[in-house]
């Protein structure tokens, strides 16, 4: 991997091409602008960072300890809670509040996002959420170039969403295999509870 040095910080130097040739591309900044910024960002928020993965690592650590002393026991959902609120990782709901924004990108401010984070203990909102997933992965597939060209018509092209779901389907061959099969082959997912 080959680095590039950029006011001060270290920049892979594929990401910096695609910086400079295409991301900020018509956005007003030039190069050296951009990356000053950038640097000033990093900056600022570094010792921030640093901390809080400090502390995601002390959690994460206590959290290991505590399954292993626990390894073969039955789960005890209250001691846990109250483990989880002593460490610190669950803390007390704060007051309500409201926030006020402006200028806003209607596609944030008007269109309901799929679910980042749901509870795995609600079959359904599990399988929405994944489901969400995968259609905002066959939206990113049909809208943009990604499978090689743009959609060529307005309306929906058969032949580019078989193309589309063909792409998807051997993509999760790769990462997330079946123990037997295909992905091409299944014709329903479910959550079995």
């Amino acid at each position: 991997m080959a680095f590039v040095e950029k006011s001060g910080i270290r920049i892979d130097q594929e990401l910096c091409e695609f910086i400079e040739t295409e991301a900020i591309q018509g956005s007003g900044l030039d190069s050296d602008r951009f990356w000053s910024g950038f640097a000033e960002l990093i900056a600022e928020f570094e010792p921030r960072r640093r901390m809080l993965l400090e502390i995601r690592q002390r959690m994460q650590d206590l959290l290991d300890r505590w399954h292993k002393d626990r390894r073969g026991r039955i789960h005890d959902a209250n001691e846990y809670r109250s483990y989880l609120t002593e460490i610190g990782y669950l803390i007390p709901a704060g007051n309500d509040f409201a926030i006020e924004t402006e200028n806003i990108d209607d596609e944030i401010a008007r269109i309901a996002g799929p679910q980042l984070v749901v509870p795995i203990t609600n079959a359904r909102f599990a399988l929405n959420a994944a489901n969400a997933r995968w259609n905002s992965l066959y939206d990113a597939l049909y809208g943009t170039d990604a499978l090689g060209s743009d959609p060529e018509t307005a309306g929906y092209d058969h032949e580019r969403g078989r193309k589309v779901i063909a792409w998807t389907k051997e993509f999760l061959d790769e990462i997330v295999p079946l123990e037997q099969g295909s992905h091409a082959s299944v014709a329903k997912y479910f959550v079995a509870e």
